[in-house]
């Protein structure tokens, strides 16, 4: 697969995974009550981060925003703040990496849209990680006070939209990932050319003349010898 086709599943992967992301935060199911220890089964309980629903059996549901920040947990801030985090790099993320794919015709020369994209590719990254910790941070209080015995408040299970959360972080790891290491190939085929030192003009010349002189001094010599026993005879 070429460069165009790599690039375009990595976006596709990108923009599905913060899809994902934005239908897990405006979710309502991150919890739900547990039918093993509720009395009437006909009627659950769902929370999401912004507010507490019920339902029952016949279909009909109320919920009920969170009215103020002050009174929620600490743990319910810190996945809305992560959350809210992987959407906003999410969508700097798609941004660059529309402008540094190489099928547009914007972002300047081929090095800088190189440079773009693999900043996309790392926005997608951080997108991924900070989607997965909201993620996980959430399920892992749910889990805690489920099989906490001393905890005798209703208890919840995982819902549907920690599970929708956790596949997008995992496309966008994987899109930015793929961004990443395709920039990272194209720049180990045509690495920099290296240029060779090869000495002043004036260093080359006095290198050059000087086995020149000293074959002309031996010539010199030799005939001075042969000189002075030609006189002599």
């Amino acid at each position: 697969m070429d460069m165009f086709g790599i690039q375009i599943l990595a976006l596709i992967l990108c923009i599905s995974g913060i899809g994902a992301v934005i239908g897990a935060i405006t979710s309502n199911e991150w919890k739900v009550t547990s039918r093993a220890t509720s009395v009437i089964t006909a009627t659950w309980v769902f929370q999401g981060l912004w507010m507490n629903c019920a339902g029952n059996a016949l279909g009909s549901y109320h919920c009920r925003p969170h009215l103020t920040i002050f009174r929620l947990e600490g743990y319910l801030q810190a996945c809305r703040a992560l959350m809210i985090a992987a959407l906003s790099l999410g969508f700097f993320g798609a941004l660059f990496g529309f402008v540094g794919m190489k099928c547009t015709k914007v972002g300047g020369s081929d090095r800088m849209k190189a440079k773009i994209a693999c900043a996309a590719g790392v926005l997608f990254i951080l997108s991924g990680i900070c989607s997965l910790t909201g993620c996980s941070l959430f399920a892992h209080k749910t889990t805690s006070e489920f099989f906490d015995p001393t905890f005798v408040s209703q208890k919840y299970e995982l819902g549907t939209a920690l599970f929708i959360g956790w596949a997008g972080a995992a496309l966008c790891l994987v899109g930015g990932s793929i961004f990443c290491c395709a920039i990272a190939e194209q720049n180990s085929k045509h690495p920099r050319l290296g240029y060779s030192y090869a000495g002043a003009s004036s260093m080359r010349s006095s290198r050059t003349k000087a086995p020149v002189a000293a074959t002309d001094l031996i010539s010199a010599k030799r005939y001075s010898k042969e000189f002075n026993k030609n006189s002599y005879v």
